[in-house]
């Protein structure tokens, strides 16, 4: 597949996310109607999707991207995962983390902003040193880029709480809705949760589905970055 140009890069400022500010991840094109409605909602940021193979007409653009950031909501990046049962292999996570570094920037994103590994599904059967291998693949390839790589923690990882923490790159923890608080890496644990959205997280006139995010310090101090228009939060 050939590769696009990358567009300018999106005007704004990387900011480390505070404790409690709220935000929603979506595999939705979001646009600047939705966008303002989720600021008068009370969301102050959105993680958007970045193809891992094939391209959808859902990943995240440059248009969308700038819309969000002139409703007033912050952005970070995650990657689609591979489907359920998958088996991680060092070579993946190579081509995976340079896939989403190459789609972050090309959609503008600067660097020292968040881009997410979503690490979930893996089959029962694969060797824990592969699932290994694979994130500090990835985590380097994106790393090399510029981004500041996270990990989505999901239901099915195929690491323990013992190995995210000690034998990964990373230092920056997102936790899935339905992951256990004993689930969390060791020593550190996380520093974003995902929760499934209630009645009172909807916003009026959109449907669509998206889970809630709330970010805090892990034990470590760590949080998360974002891009948003200079002003954000204030």
């Amino acid at each position: 597949m050939p590769a696009r140009l990358a567009l300018p890069a999106l005007e704004g400022h990387v900011y480390t996310a505070p404790d409690g500010v709220r935000g929603f991840d979506a595999n939705q094109h979001i646009t600047p109607e939705m966008a303002a409605a989720f600021f008068k909602h009370g969301y102050r940021f959105c993680v958007r999707y970045v193809r891992r193979a094939n391209r959808h007409a859902y990943d995240l653009t440059h248009g969308e991207a700038a819309g969000l950031l002139d409703a007033g909501i912050g952005l970070m990046i995650v990657q689609h995962v591979a489907p359920e049962g998958w088996t991680p292999t060092v070579k993946d996570g190579a081509s995976y983390g340079s896939t989403a570094a190459a789609e972050s920037a090309n959609v503008g994103v600067p660097p020292g902003v968040m881009v997410w590994c979503d690490l979930e599904g893996v089959a029962p059967t694969a060797p824990a040193q592969q699932v290994i291998d694979f994130c500090n693949a990835w985590h380097s390839a994106v790393a090399a880029a510029g981004f500041v790589p996270g990990l989505y923690v999901g239901f099915g990882a195929g690491l323990s709480p013992t190995q995210l923490y000690r034998d990964l790159r990373f230092t920056h923890y997102w936790s899935a809705y339905n992951l256990n608080a004993d689930q969390y890496p060791a020593i550190r644990g996380v520093q974003m949760r995902q929760a499934e959205r209630t009645a009172a997280d909807k916003v009026s006139g959109y449907s669509f589905d998206f889970q809630t995010d709330t970010v805090g310090a892990d034990k470590l101090g760590g949080r998360p970055t974002l891009l948003a228009r200079e002003g954000w939060l204030d």
